[in-house]
């Protein structure tokens, strides 16, 4: 006798599966990001998950560099365009770095994304509003248009690389031992052959890493409001 589970069942008896979409794509590839890496979101990966052919995917999504930008581009939802409630009032510039802050931390809880991004180009409503919300920033502090327009992208460099960089440490086994042995040298350094670091010793190693990256994204605002576009050659 020939037992139900033994019998080969018709493929017309399977559930259909539920047709693909963009937002389906990259609400899966969201998922295998958080629960396998960035690195195993591969095209062929991606469909072996949703249970179809890399084809089928190439109709959404040209390639894997485009999918991962579509990652970034979600991800960009979570950031706080809008510190305060989005009041107006306040320090403008406060309220720009809160944004770029906020833009770091969500690359920070990614971090394979975080070295992604440096080369990942999201274009969707989610990048493109925080771009206007930091150029909207820039105009209330009465940076000149051109400069605003090439120091937007200066500032979410400066927010990327940080991010990236501190994915490599944070992966890196012996990041915390190649630190304490940075901060040994620059503390025993000899003021004969090195008196400017040992002048600045204690400055050189001061501050948490928010207060750097604060004072950082700073720097970068009052350099685009004080350094004129130029094209000449």
């Amino acid at each position: 006798m020939t037992s139900r589970e033994s019998v080969p069942r018709s493929r017309r008896e399977r559930p259909a599966k539920a047709a693909l979409t963009y937002d389906g794509i990259v609400a899966t590839a969201v998922g295998l990001m958080r629960a396998e890496g960035l690195q195993r979101v591969t095209m062929r990966r991606l469909a072996q998950e949703l249970d179809t052919g890399a084809a089928s995917l190439y109709v959404y999504v040209a390639n894997t560099a485009e999918l991962h930008a579509a990652i970034l581009e979600e991800l960009l939802g979570g950031v706080d365009l809008r510190p305060g409630g989005g009041k107006r009032g306040g320090d403008w510039c406060d309220r720009l770095v809160s944004v770029l802050g906020s833009y770091t931390r969500v690359l920070f809880e990614h971090p394979s994304l975080a070295h992604a991004a440096l080369v990942a180009r999201p274009s969707g409503p989610h990048y493109l509003a925080l771009v206007e919300a930091i150029l909207d920033l820039l105009h209330e502090g009465e940076v000149p248009d051109a400069q605003a327009a090439w120091g937007v992208d200066v500032l979410l460099q400066v927010a990327t690389a940080t991010a990236a960089e501190q994915s490599v440490r944070g992966r890196a086994a012996d990041a915390e031992a190649e630190h304490d042995k940075l901060v040994a040298a620059l503390r025993d350094v000899s003021a004969v052959t090195h008196p400017r670091i040992a002048a600045l010793g204690t400055a050189l190693l001061s501050g948490s890493h928010e207060q750097r990256l604060a004072w950082i994204f700073r720097m970068v605002i009052n350099g685009a409001r004080s350094t004129p576009v130029t094209t000449e050659a």
